[in-house]
């Protein structure tokens, strides 16, 4: 035996270290990958390849319930219906699809058995629960009304007795908010409402990107925002009701967040005043993709309309010019100050001034540091998604249980980085560091890499009470789950 209980968590010597490795929500989930997406296939009727070739951060993309029923009934193997080749369909097109259905995302049933649409994710059902039995709270419900955010004291107010709250939501105000035309809109549902926690995950293991759920309710014949646009894309998953989208093109392209419609309000409503690059009525069942930047508005037809959106925050190439520009603060040239005098404003002095920081940019950037520029996107981006939510009480009680013969699995979504030292191995995670003995390193990325289950007593470079101990720590730290709850 080697080192046990707490000494896994300090430096050590030992052999073979395991090699530096990270991990990506793209790789977090087995059976998520690039040929199956099962949570992209419910949101899209074509290929994932022709969406991401043709529509990702380009064009619109309507599909009708009837192309996923299409889907769902096609032979594998057979040519996808009415699909259109990549690069084929101009913008605000609405192809037919597809292929074959993948499997259920987490927390839903097989596509086969699952019924049409997107009921089992969220319902009008669901809503009501939400709002008078389940204590929601602000920020997540939001109440609009011809535009503008009403505020959260005209609908919540003290939890009562007990409760120590007082921004509890009011079922009996959101009864006569709703029934006076007010748009209700669920924020936060990839953190609150368990069928859309696994989709929104799946979803965003499938496309690295990060995954927000929001649901709006809106009575009929009423429209909650004006056009506008958003600073990331966008997919429409209708629920229940009908409703009409009016669709312009961008003002802007690609917009950042720090380039709200907001600060455009002239150029949006000039554009929205005009025809629509695309008209489109989504039933129960049909969906929407809307790139950054396009405009758009949307108004309840015949009835309440519930509708889902899936608000997908891709990383964009400036985010890579702002890293760069805080690494450059790293070189002395740059943090030279100007001569005494100089006026910034006078731009017969700023041109030389300019020059000068331009070209010491210029070196500074000649050769980046990859793995500097690496550090720094990983302090930015793993903030932006959390892993798949663990029982504490369950995972505290699998931690007491181990033995050679528990399975175990890595936790889907956790974002981390493997370096080894020569005295030990370092695990990176989102929120902290643990160090483990460098010995333990093949069998810590054993269980961060693993594909499937994997038993403790095949853990590799460790003998059986060490690979207990290791185990144990693993769960206790949440970096594995036990096989059954994964």
């Amino acid at each position: 035996m080697t080192a046990a209980g707490a000494s896994l968590v300090e430096a050590s010597t030992g052999p073979t270290p395991a090699p530096e490795r990270s991990q990506s929500p793209s790789a977090a989930r087995p059976g998520t990958g690039a040929g199956h997406r099962p949570a992209l296939r419910r949101c899209v009727a074509v290929e994932p390849e022709a969406f991401a070739g043709t529509y990702w951060g380009r064009a619109p993309l309507h599909c009708r319930a009837a192309d996923f029923a299409a889907a769902r009934s096609a032979a594998p193997g057979s040519a996808p219906a009415g699909s259109t080749p990549p690069g084929a369909a101009p913008a605000g097109s609405i192809p037919a699809g597809s292929t074959p259905a993948g499997s259920a995302p987490a927390g839903s049933a097989p596509a086969a058995a699952r019924p049409p649409g997107f009921g089992d994710l969220f319902g009008t059902g669901d809503a009501d629960e939400l709002l008078s039995r389940r204590g929601l709270r602000t920020p997540f419900l939001r109440v609009v009304r011809d535009g503008e955010v009403l505020p959260a004291h005209s609908y919540v107010g003290p939890g009562g007795a007990g409760a120590e709250v007082g921004d509890q939501v009011r079922d009996e105000r959101i009864l006569a908010l709703f029934a006076h035309g007010a748009t209700l809109v669920f924020q936060g549902l990839h953190r609150l409402w368990p069928p859309l926690i696994d989709f929104a995950g799946t979803l965003a293991a499938e496309l690295s990107v990060p995954v927000g759920v929001n649901a709006y309710l809106t009575p009929a014949g009423s429209r909650g925002f004006a056009s506008h646009y958003d600073t990331h894309d966008v997919f429409v998953l209708q629920v229940e009701g009908r409703k009409r989208w009016m669709i312009h093109e961008p003002v802007l392209d690609d917009p950042l967040e720090r380039q709200p419609h907001g600060g455009r309000r002239d150029e949006v409503a000039a554009t929205a005043a005009g025809p629509p690059a695309l008209e489109v009525e989504l039933a129960a069942g049909d969906t929407l993709y809307l790139p950054r930047g396009w405009l758009h508005s949307a108004t309840a037809l015949g009835g309440p309309s519930l509708h889902l959106t899936l608000g997908l925050r891709a990383l964009t190439r400036y985010a890579l010019v702002e890293e760069l520009l805080a690494l450059a603060a790293e070189e002395p040239a740059l943090r030279a100050g100007f001569p005494l005098g100089f006026d910034p404003t006078d731009e017969n002095q700023l041109a030389g001034q300019l020059a000068g920081t331009v070209a010491a940019l210029r070196e500074a950037l000649r050769e980046p540091d990859v793995a500097a520029v690496a550090r720094r996107m990983r302090s930015r981006t793993w903030p932006t998604s959390r892993p798949a939510p663990i029982r504490p009480l369950a995972q505290a009680a699998a931690s007491e249980a181990v033995d050679p013969d528990t399975i175990v699995t890595p936790r889907a979504g956790l974002r981390w980085f493997l370096r080894t030292e020569p005295d030990a191995a370092i695990l990176e995670l989102p929120d902290r560091t643990i160090r483990f003995p460098a010995f333990c390193g093949p069998a810590v990325l054993a269980v961060l890499d693993a594909a499937g289950p994997v038993r403790v007593g095949d853990l590799p470079d460790l003998d059986g009470e060490d690979q207990v101990v290791l185990v144990r720590r693993l769960l206790r730290e949440a970096v594995a789950v036990p096989a059954r709850s994964a």
